[in-house]
């Protein structure tokens, strides 16, 4: 059973930047996709950034703002969000699919963080 932990939310103004991390208790954390994933208030989870080895996903909504990666070493993946805007104020949420392949459906994910909220004043 894969556990995800994540942190770095927090509540900061339009134009700010935020670092989030998801450290996964797993070692073979190496082979599997890592996503981040976001939930407003009344609206549904959605997809944010995916990475599996060199490839990354997007949704356009957060390109040229948005980074995803991963340190191997210490089985963590981060999201660097630049320029958030108040649109960005969600539960982000940390994913794990243990198949591979870069997806970005929340269906395709095997385990789930417990989330951790960004709020974006404007």
């Amino acid at each position: 059973q894969v556990q995800l932990v994540e942190s770095g939310g927090g509540l900061v103004q339009a134009g700010d930047s935020l670092r989030l991390s998801c450290a996964a208790s797993e070692q073979t954390f190496s082979t599997y996709t890592m996503a981040w994933f976001r939930q407003a208030p009344g609206k549904e989870r959605e997809s944010v950034a995916a990475i599996v080895g060199a490839s990354r996903y997007y949704t356009d909504s957060v390109k040229g703002r948005f980074t995803i990666s991963r340190d191997y070493a210490k089985n963590t993946v981060y999201l660097q969000m630049n320029s958030l805007k108040p649109e960005d104020t969600a539960v982000y949420y940390c994913a794990a699919r243990s198949r591979g392949g870069l997806v970005y459906s929340l269906h395709e994910y095997d385990y789930w963080g417990q989330g951790t909220q960004v709020t974006v004043s404007s």
